[in-house]
């Protein structure tokens, strides 16, 4: 097998030729040194590190999982020599400013290193993923003393971070939330309350764990109005910046999941004996507001852990199919002499690997593209740019938190299948990655959450100017390729299917806002699916004008490679769109029989 977890070449593609993430370099001063040459190398080493190291602890790691005794939580062994030489090798910050011991790197860039590192590893990758996402709330919203206190040590790995939202009587609804918080006579709060599903929340990897907490301080409003944010660590931090005594934070357990068991998901008790104290991080009664940065961070994250998957599902079903020998070829059936071949020539595997390939090939270039948008949207050259790809990026992120999961656990579902009765057994690895792979359309807000989203703000943000930007965005893709005769007819399928797409978005907009709003909300799911659908034939047809032209003057080395993006597109186009078609006249009808039934209809 010469290649695990991700296709290095297709990567290189959506990089160079499709974003020429080159030309960042131009944008900012951090930027600067992130020339081709420094590009190839931070390829080279994300996927040395995640072939190496990463993923031979996946499997130990989930077959360890984590333990608890006594409060105390042990992670897998090979977690630990993990941590430390991830750490040493400054994998955590890539992003991150420099003066926080960050690399500076651009989004775009760093993607490179999420696909290799969560394909090989994503219950592992959890810890510094968080860690990353505490420390930009500190970054944007904490004192002076706060990021001094803080920053670097989380960004250097040496504490860890997490993200404190869930309660049990409030789950996704967060202004529900009983979590108490009492102002001290020295401006710290006592904070008491219980938190679960807690990633990370406990663990042996580090010397100390910072928890942004949501909490309600004592006469502040009801709901999410009265909710701010704290930072609770696990050892409160002396003067000196050194761990001091334990801040009641206790692990009363751990959950025993379904996959990434690498990964520790906890409850946590905060103040359980009164002795919990926490300072508050930005302004009272603001704390959704600031974690909603981090959700969202998160929510992208997620994506890639999902695609991850994915793409390592697919490159091992590619190798599996290859050399797995099994039945003759269906023309030679009728022929004694024949041999037995390998199961790629059997059509019903060449379609599922089909299937596979493009959507991997589609998502990884929405991921990307997503992330190329957050690096414009910070440093484009004129505001109104900026202010553009920031409506790129609010408009893309539930799609590609919630649509991109979906379609990555098909993918792994596909791979499974591919290996037949051998995926389903823990020997191999499909096992756990569709295990793994399942809790990225639950978590940071389920799928349907995302649905809701994208149909109840995303829509009608800013009088609806970022999604009419996207759509402008996606018919620069058709106009070049409608200007390739041998794209010309797909083009227009894809155009057909974005205009359908607009007037369901029309549609679907104005039932939400009237007395059908229920009806509307009952198809938001299948919107986002229409709407992920849309945007992958966008990548693809995108992708599919820059191979065709490249084409004409390839190496033979690269010729199968853009050909092969060319079939996608046909695939695609011919076996996805018609569906996505479908789902659209089903959308008009805004079906009202989930919400017509009556709760007594249905058994029990």
């Amino acid at each position: 097998m010469t290649q695990v977890i991700s296709d290095r070449r297709d990567i290189e593609f959506v990089i160079y030729e499709q974003l020429e993430a080159e030309n960042l370099s131009r944008l900012h001063e951090n930027f600067a040194a992130f020339n081709k040459k420094t590009i190839d190398l931070v390829i080279s080493e994300a996927k040395n590190f995640a072939v190496k190291e990463l993923l031979p602890a996946n499997k130990e790691g989930d077959e360890q999982g984590c333990k608890l005794e006594k409060g105390k939580v042990t992670t897998p062994e090979c977690f630990k020599r993990l941590y430390k030489i991830f750490n040493e090798g400054e994998w955590l910050a890539l992003t991150e400013d420099p003066n926080w011991g960050g690399q500076g790197m651009p989004r775009t860039i760093a993607s490179v290193a999420g696909e290799y590192f969560n394909g090989a590893n994503f219950p592992f990758m959890m810890y510094p993923g968080l860690t990353q996402g505490a420390g930009h709330l500190v970054e944007k919203f904490g004192t002076p003393e706060q990021k001094k206190i803080y920053l670097k040590n989380l960004f250097n790995g040496k504490w860890t971070g997490t993200m404190l939202l869930t309660e049990s009587g409030a789950g996704s609804d967060v202004g529900a939330l009983t979590t108490k918080a009492v102002k001290n006579d020295d401006g710290t709060f006592s904070i008491t309350g219980e938190k679960i599903f807690i990633s990370g929340g406990e663990h042996d990897l580090a010397e100390n764990i910072i928890h942004p907490v949501l909490a309600r301080i004592e006469g502040s409003p009801d709901g999410t109005k009265g909710v701010s944010l704290f930072l609770v660590p696990k050892y409160r931090v002396n003067k000196d910046g050194t761990p001091g005594e334990f801040n009641d934070v206790i692990c009363t357990g751990i959950e025993h999941k379904l996959g990434i068991h690498g990964n520790s998901t906890c409850s946590l008790s905060l103040g359980s004996k009164g002795n919990c104290v926490g300072t508050l991080l930005g302004e009272e009664n603001k704390g959704m507001k600031a974690m909603f940065l981090m959700m969202n961070e998160a929510r992208c994250l997620v994506g890639f852990q999902g695609f991850g998957c994915a793409t390592a599902a697919y490159m091992y079903a590619l190798d599996y199919a290859r050399n797995r020998i099994q039945g003759k070829n269906l023309l030679e059936l009728m022929n004694p002499k024949a041999k037995s071949v390998c199961i790629m020539q059997h059509p019903d595997v060449r379609r599922q690997l089909m299937m596979m390939k493009t959507n991997v090939e589609g998502m990884r270039s929405l991921l990307y593209f997503t992330q190329y948008c957050s690096d414009m949207a910070c440093y484009a050259p004129t505001p109104e740019e900026q202010e553009k790809y920031k409506g790129f990026v609010d408009v893309l992120t539930p799609i590609v938190k919630g649509y991109v999961t979906d379609r990555a656990f098909e993918v792994c579902s596909q791979g499974m299948q591919v290996y037949g009765g051998y995926g389903f057994i823990e020997e191999y690895p499909m096992a756990q990655l569709l295990r793994d792979c399942r809790i990225t359309l639950i978590y940071e807000g389920t799928n349907g959450i995302q649905a809701m989203d994208l149909l109840g703000r995303k829509l009608g943000l800013n009088k609806g100017k970022p999604i009419m930007d996207l759509f402008g965005e996606m018919h620069k893709a058709v106009f070049a390729a409608k200007a390739l005769p041998e794209l010309k007819k797909q083009a227009i399928k894809v155009e057909e299917a974005m205009n359908k797409l607009a007037e369901v978005a029309i549609h679907m907009g104005q039932t939400a806002m009237s007395e059908k709003i229920l009806n509307a909300f009952a198809n938001a799911h299948p919107f986002q699916d229409a709407t992920g659908d849309v945007a992958m034939a966008w990548m693809l047809l995108w992708r599919a004008g820059i191979a065709a032209k490249k084409l004409k003057t390839a190496k033979n080395k690269d010729k199968s490679f853009y050909k092969g993006i060319l079939k996608s597109l046909q695939f695609y186009i011919e076996t996805q769109l018609p569906v996505t078609l479908g789902r659209c006249n089903a959308l008009m009808n805004a079906s009202s029989a989930a919400v017509d039934i009556d709760d007594a209809m249905f058994p029990g």
